[in-house]
């Protein structure tokens, strides 16, 4: 029997990690990040020796009700969005040629086109019809710079929103409508019962996406004369000409989407914990 000594049994060390080298790119880099940490003080010093100023003791309450409404606006929106993606969901993924083609032609021109024309379109095109919608009793609802926003902010939503849930529900596996059909489930109660609770956790996190994109879009509505945190932001200016009244906006829109994604994240980790447990 071959010897062996107990030195070559022994977990030798491991070699030691190479010196990584101060190349180009890394001295860039940190260039880089010394300049964003500079800049990122200089702004919270000059947002803080201005908390005190006369621009925020005037229009802070201001800033503040812009918020509500832009909040408002995305909310509903958002929720009517959700409501109408789910048949529109379902009309893509039809075998019926005429529903799946309206389908796709809706939530191609939706998707393919600007959100702010699509909003110009509803709100400054509604008036050559307004013959046509005093006849049918719906005027009081496009003359109205609020409904049109949140119309035109409901139906791109909703086309954006469907084709995540259609992704989604494409992402569950086929067997789960082979068991419930092994079952004797009918297609609907396994779609609403089986697959929908399945595909909206894959879902979560584009809907979050969505949600974000939709507080950053909202902007828009200040241009159809309504007063949200942007609009606010415009009247501001334009009665100060203060440069800071932009600076505070883009804080104040940096803060409600963080403060979204982290309440997002939170209710994503409670809704998949199950998944986590070994």
């Amino acid at each position: 029997m071959s010897w062996v000594s107990d030195r070559t049994l022994a977990p030798q060390p491991a070699p030691p990690a190479p010196r990584r080298g101060w190349t180009a790119s890394r001295i860039a880099g940190h260039v880089l990040m010394a300049v964003w940490i500079v800049a990122g003080a200089n702004l919270l010093y000059y947002l803080a020796s201005n908390v005190m100023s006369d621009f925020f003791r005037d229009y802070w309450e201001k800033y503040l009700d812009g918020i509500v409404i832009t909040l408002q606006v995305v909310g509903l929106s958002m929720i009517a969005g959700a409501a109408l993606s789910l048949p529109v969901a379902l009309a893509r993924a039809s075998r019926n040629p005429f529903l799946s083609g309206i389908a796709y032609a809706y939530v191609y021109f939706f998707r393919g086109t600007p959100l702010l024309a699509q909003t110009f379109l509803i709100y400054y095109a509604a008036g050559s019809f307004r013959p046509f919608f005093s006849d049918i009793g719906l005027w009081w609802f496009f003359r109205d710079a609020w409904y049109c926003a949140i119309f035109a902010f409901t139906l791109n939503t909703a086309a954006y929103q469907a084709e995540i849930l259609r992704g989604a529900v494409q992402n569950v596996d086929k067997g789960q409508w082979e068991a419930a059909a092994a079952l004797g489930l009918p297609k609907g109660v396994t779609f609403l019962k089986v697959i929908l609770p399945q595909a909206l956790i894959v879902a979560l996190r584009p809907y979050g996406n969505e949600l974000v994109l939709m507080i950053k879009g909202s902007a828009i509505v200040s241009l159809v004369t309504i007063y949200d945190l942007m609009g606010e932001t415009r009247r501001a200016y334009s009665r100060t000409f203060d440069f800071q009244a932009y600076i505070w906006a883009a804080v104040l829109y940096l803060i409600v989407v963080e403060a979204l994604r982290r309440v997002w994240d939170q209710m994503e980790l409670r809704l998949t914990r199950h998944l986590r447990r070994s």
